[in-house]
């Protein structure tokens, strides 16, 4: 597929039994770069509040740092769809604010859509910004802006235990989200057989992540997926660089051209 990506096109995918691809991207260059290999997605997640900032979590991103990240990646993209993710408090309070903020994602950020966290408690919000013709993407299972109530970043899916949203609960956030109109749904973090299940139950595409290979689609932050972390990724990601260590490896090197009168040469330099 070589035209551009749209929210219809997700869902024919679906039908005609080809996984999506998706990646974070949180700036031009990069944006570029996914987009010119033919990912069918580029999520601008809140994500980049870890990735980015250093931050412990997602909860201090904003509204106008993720609008900031998405104008870079809109930017920078050809073919992809561009989502945003919509950051803590940005859209449960209300769904007036909610119908505020995603505006201005799309408005200012050139998003052309949205992702929210949250299962059926969130329907009624996800059921008002598809009514105005906003495309929503759910996310359901691991969803980090519940950080605090889950006791971390923990597995959902699995038997009932604190912190922890049993398969049931989740096969109905699905269907729940479905009925309300959303265009795919993001699972994070579910042990591989209730994420099948959920996919087969729903007919909108499902994304997962740390879910098994059943999904319709994956998605990964595009900082594990380059090896651009100090840390070891998660147990479900899949390292296909290490820019980390190569452009430390680079920084060094210039450093010793640097002092050791290597660099600049005279094709570095201008000689009239």
């Amino acid at each position: 597929m070589t035209d551009k990506i749209r929210v219809p096109d997700l869902l024919r995918m679906k039908a005609e039994g080809r996984r999506i691809t998706m990646l974070t991207a949180y700036d031009y260059p990069f944006a570029r770069i996914f987009d010119a290999a033919g990912v069918d997605a580029l999520l601008v997640g809140d994500s980049l509040g870890m990735t980015v900032q250093g931050q412990q979590s997602t909860l201090p991103v904003t509204v106008d740092q993720v609008i900031y990240h998405v104008q870079m990646v809109a930017r920078g993209r050809r073919r992809a769809l561009v989502i945003a993710d919509m950051p803590f408090l940005s859209y449960q309070a209300s769904i007036e604010q909610a119908l505020l903020n995603a505006g201005r994602l799309i408005k200012e950020g050139g998003a052309e859509a949205v992702k929210l966290e949250g299962g059926a408690t969130i329907a009624p919000t996800v059921r008002r910004l598809s009514e105005i013709d906003v495309p929503v993407m759910g996310h359901i299972g691991l969803t980090p802006q519940s950080v605090h109530r889950m006791g971390g970043f923990r597995v959902q899916g699995r038997a009932a235990r604190p912190g922890v949203r049993p398969p049931e609960m989740l096969l109905k956030d699905a269907a729940a989200l479905e009925e309300a109109g959303v265009f795919a749904i993001v699972l994070e973090a579910i042990p591989a057989p209730v994420a099948a299940e959920i996919t087969a139950q729903v007919r909108v595409p499902t994304i997962g992540i740390g879910a098994g290979p059943a999904c319709d689609g994956q998605v990964l932050v595009m900082h594990d997926l380059l090896g651009l972390t100090a840390c070891d990724p998660p147990r479900f990601a899949k390292v296909y660089a290490a820019l980390w260590r190569e452009a430390g490896e680079a920084a060094g090197r210039y450093l010793a051209d640097v002092r050791e009168g290597r660099f600049p040469g005279p094709e570095n330099s201008y000689q009239d």
